[in-house]
């Protein structure tokens, strides 16, 4: 059933390290081989064997309204024929920030950069510049990319291979990274309490995607906000995943919360490799050339990257009906869902909130990474390959998020839900 793909692995083995080039992709978590794949459209992907699949991981976000979105690859098309990369300023780079600007509440200017790691990187910098403290708070199993910093307490891919520490992360830099359990208010304050007028900022996932899909609980953000405000401290939204996913401004905008810099990936580019970071005039102005906070890259506001978010963007900004089409969507998946282990007789919880969603195998609410540890993740896995097999792509680790796109119908929900209750019977 895989054979071209097990054939492509033991090729990419030899010469790439784990033979993948993003780790959750080696099924590590799950066990098997990877698939390999050689083409998508709408809600389906295709392998390189021949086997077709709904897709639920959609390149971990960006392809919200589906593979191969037609408007997107002609803007590519088009201005593929006009250069690859300038290395100069070009208009679409002013239009695509208007564009944003207009799209997401609080800011007023916004830097493109080439991930989601490296606009978390620069936000961390320029809160450092800016208050000029150096220590930061994340939360345990939240994920904001594989700078250095980042990688105390990560979730999503070091969560999922079980690397507890990370070789190569000195302990003087791990040393300015504080944590806390995520929904945990009071070790938050405590973390300030022991290290007064040390904390430059506070970087938190708004709806954490990276220990599965978690919700902030009711006061945990807005508390956050108010300590960052007694305390001369910038709050960091990462909304790498939320960003334009679950609202066209956002978490900011779906939660009422303001954050002083967000940072954006994934569907702002439209599935190229892009990221940026967004905030006030006041304290953007501190990156240079404008200030003395330095930040620079080759590629950023890459013309063809700028096309296929400019153009997605635009899609989504001008249909709003788009986000309520996709909380439709993913609210009869999620009751078809339940239905179907609960009638297998499984323990379940399954988290959502607008398209993203994921499923853990516990008696027990999933509100931080202790909790989504503690679920069944060997069930789990056996789930994630019975669905496999009846075609169904779903993120290879409990760790992830599940992403829908608008090109999902019910046929394929429907499709989904008896997967869903066909593997159970199965594996149970």
């Amino acid at each position: 059933m895989y054979s071209k793909s097990e054939n492509l692995f033991e090729q990419a083995k030899r010469v790439i390290p784990g033979g993948v080039n993003s780790p959750v992709r080696a099924f590590k978590s799950v066990g098997g081989t990877p698939i390999f794949m050689e083409r998508a459209q709408g809600s389906y992907m295709y392998d390189v064997d021949g086997n077709k699949y709904v897709d639920y991981i959609n390149s971990w976000g960006p392809m919200i309204l589906g593979h191969a979105y037609e408007p997107v690859v002609k803007a590519i098309q088009d201005y593929a024929t006009r250069s690859t990369s300038f290395g100069a300023p070009t208009e679409l780079e002013t239009r695509i920030a208007e564009l944003i600007i207009g799209m997401v509440p609080n800011i007023d200017m916004i830097r493109m950069v080439n991930s989601g790691t490296e606009a978390c990187m620069t936000a961390i910098r320029i809160a450092r510049g800016v208050t000029g403290k150096n220590k930061f708070i994340k939360f345990e199993g939240c994920y904001h990319g594989h700078a250095d910093a980042f990688l105390v307490s990560a979730g999503s891919g070091v969560a999922t291979l079980g690397i507890q520490a990370v070789p190569g992360v000195t302990t003087s830099v791990s040393q300015d990274t504080l944590t806390a359990p995520y929904n945990n208010l009071p070790a938050v304050q405590q973390l300030i309490a022991e290290n007064p007028d040390q904390i430059a900022a506070i970087i938190v996932e708004p709806i954490a995607g990276n220990m599965g899909c978690i919700l902030p609980q009711p006061g945990f953000l807005e508390g956050l906000r108010q300590l960052c405000d007694e305390n001369n401290i910038l709050l960091i939204f990462d909304e790498v995943m939320t960003g334009f996913r679950l609202a066209r401004g956002g978490a900011q905008e779906l939660l009422g919360i303001r954050a002083d810099l967000v940072t954006f990936g994934k569907i702002i580019g439209g599935g190229m490799p892009v990221g940026a970071v967004a905030g006030p005039r006041a304290i953007m102005e501190n990156l240079a050339p404008a200030g003395k906070v330095y930040q620079a890259g080759t590629l950023s506001g890459n013309p063809i990257a700028m096309i296929a978010g400019y153009t997605l963007l635009n899609t989504l900004n001008e249909n709003p009906v788009i986000y309520q089409q996709l909380q439709e969507k993913a609210t009869y998946l999620v009751n078809g869902l339940r239905e179907a282990f609960g009638g297998a007789g499984v323990v379940h919880q399954i988290n959502q909130i607008g398209s993203m969603l994921s499923a853990h195998f516990t008696e027990y609410p999933i509100i931080d990474f202790a909790s989504a540890s503690a679920a069944n993740n060997e069930l789990f896995r056996k789930f994630f390959h019975a669905m496999l097999e009846r075609g169904i792509y779903l993120p290879p680790s409990a760790f992830e998020s599940w992403f829908m796109c608008n090109a999902l119908t019910t046929e394929d929900l429907d499709a989904t839900i008896q997967a869903a209750k066909s593997a159970m019977q199965a594996i149970k």
